[in-house]
């Protein structure tokens, strides 16, 4: 039992941590807003659609639905419009925050949105779920397979809480503005190149 929990503890720890599209949107939520607790909409969403995630990937569901290929090219394709969007988004946020008296971050609707559209319209964070998650599980049964999982969904919600803290630290670091400006920008190039990644992945 306590070998499946540090296995899925680490697994996922492993998982989480690279840049990636919900990293860089949660991250930036909590250095936009003024109290890292109003980035919960994010947070709470991230956690919740890769916990969904993770246990499709354990029960094997999300395996059969992937293996048909025009599933996996609508999602591509809704993925690249979809990244397009965020940064965009991003980019044009950038300039609000030029007045560091005016809070930035996106209201909870869109908060919730943007998250659960990260999480669930990005190919490559579910075919990791799949890939290595799930293929993981298999060599856990009853007990310590639900262990594995347990393990693994609570390293997501544990990092997306820190990663928002993380950026509310950055954010009152920033008296001017600039700084979080800069980020937004940053992020919103990282998205698009992670959106043209994708569109030539979808191409070829």
């Amino acid at each position: 039992m306590i070998q499946a929990f540090i296995h899925g503890f680490l697994l996922a720890f492993g998982l989480v941590m690279p840049l990636g599209i919900q990293n860089v949107f949660v991250f930036n939520q909590g250095a936009a807003h003024k109290n890292w607790l109003r980035a919960i909409p994010a947070i709470a969403t991230a956690s919740v659609c890769d916990g969904a995630l993770i246990l499709l990937a354990v029960t094997g569901v999300s395996l059969i639905v992937l293996q048909f290929a025009w599933l996996k090219t609508l999602l591509y394709g809704f993925g690249f419009f979809f990244l397009i969007f965020i940064g965009y988004s991003l980019w044009k946020s950038a300039a609000e925050t030029s007045s560091p008296e005016k809070e930035a971050g996106f209201s909870p609707r869109r908060q919730i949105l943007f998250a659960a559209s990260a999480s669930l319209l990005n190919p490559h964070a579910i075919l990791d779920t799949i890939g290595v998650i799930g293929t993981s599980s298999l060599g856990y049964e009853g007990r310590e397979k639900w262990v594995f999982t347990a393990a693994c969904i609570l390293v997501s919600c544990i990092w997306f809480i820190l990663l928002a803290a993380a950026g509310r630290l950055t954010g009152s670091l920033d008296r001017s503005g600039h700084l979080l400006t800069r980020l937004n920008q940053a992020s919103a190039l990282l998205i698009w190149g992670i959106a043209l990644y994708m569109g030539w992945q979808l191409v070829n």
